[in-house]
């Protein structure tokens, strides 16, 4: 008498759980631009215990690793990572820029979807999170990506200058040095092959950035990022975010395979039409 009894429940289970799945997504609310409005809550995770200071070196300098040998620690957003990285109302769009903008919150062919690496504020915006390794013997900082292709962005602590016959790329290229316990990053030299953000914020060759990390304690690095592009932009702007230290996860490989998933970001419309006039993602 029990087995019918089990099976029912089991059809059940199996209808309930259908109903659920099948259930539609709601978009976001849009505000102005098509861009979705700020959360009322950012990504906060588990509950966690009130963070101790940041770890220091045998110099006494804040570190941007983990607190010691062996640590497993990567740095996650803790953020909307859909949000432009500067309210909309407050970016200094040239026309063209804004259209772009704008076009780009229809469809959304964004290069990352498809294994590009991403530059500027973009390669701290997936929920994969980075780690940053200092090699003081090298005079370099590496910024390793988890989510997306297999690489690394360099930073050059040597104190040389920029090369006036660079190859643009899209990490571009980086120098930097510490003020206090500040990472002060300059970087010229990228091409226009990825996007500034996840929203989509366009750029142009003429691209030049000042990234600032500050590690506030054992669990916040504070980012800022001051974006400067006669090109695209009327003025000079800020934006920025916070980065949350992820204790006991470390870096995994990940596959990224062209054109496996996410589909509906890569072509927009729902999939339903697709412009192939270009093979060039906008």
């Amino acid at each position: 008498m029990m087995k019918p009894i089990r099976a029912t429940f089991a059809v059940l289970a199996l209808t309930i759980t259908s109903i659920v799945v099948a259930q539609p997504q709601q978009a976001p609310a849009a505000s102005p631009g098509g861009v979705p409005a700020p959360s009322s809550a950012r990504r906060q995770g588990a509950p966690q215990p009130p963070a101790g200071p940041a770890p220091v070196n045998a110099a006494g300098r804040v570190i941007l690793g983990g607190g010691a040998a062996g640590d497993k620690d990567i740095w996650t957003p803790v953020f909307g990572i859909t949000e432009p990285i500067t309210p909309y109302a407050q970016i200094p769009f040239q026309p063209w820029s804004k259209a772009l903008f704008d076009y780009r919150q229809k469809k959304e062919l964004e290069p990352h979807t498809r294994c590009k690496a991403s530059g500027a504020a973009r390669q701290f915006l997936t929920p994969y999170g980075v780690e940053f390794m200092e090699m003081t013997e090298l005079q370099r900082m590496y910024i390793f990506d988890i989510g997306g292709p297999h690489t690394f962005r360099t930073i050059y602590m040597d104190g040389r200058a920029h090369p006036t016959d660079w190859q643009p790329t899209n990490y571009g290229h980086s120098v930097g040095h510490w003020e206090g316990n500040t990472l002060v990053v300059d970087t010229v030299g990228y091409n226009e092959e990825f996007w500034m953000d996840r929203r989509g914020m366009p750029h142009t060759s003429q691209l030049h950035t000042i990234e600032r990390f500050t590690r506030k304690d054992e669990n916040t690095v504070d980012y800022r990022v001051t974006i400067d592009d006669p090109g695209a932009y009327t003025k000079t702007f800020d934006g920025g975010f916070s980065l949350r230290w992820d204790k006991g996860q470390e870096l995994f490989e990940y596959v990224c395979q062209q054109a496996n998933l996410a589909a509906e970001l890569m072509v927009g419309d729902g999939g339903k039409k697709v412009d192939r006039t270009s093979a060039i993602s906008p």
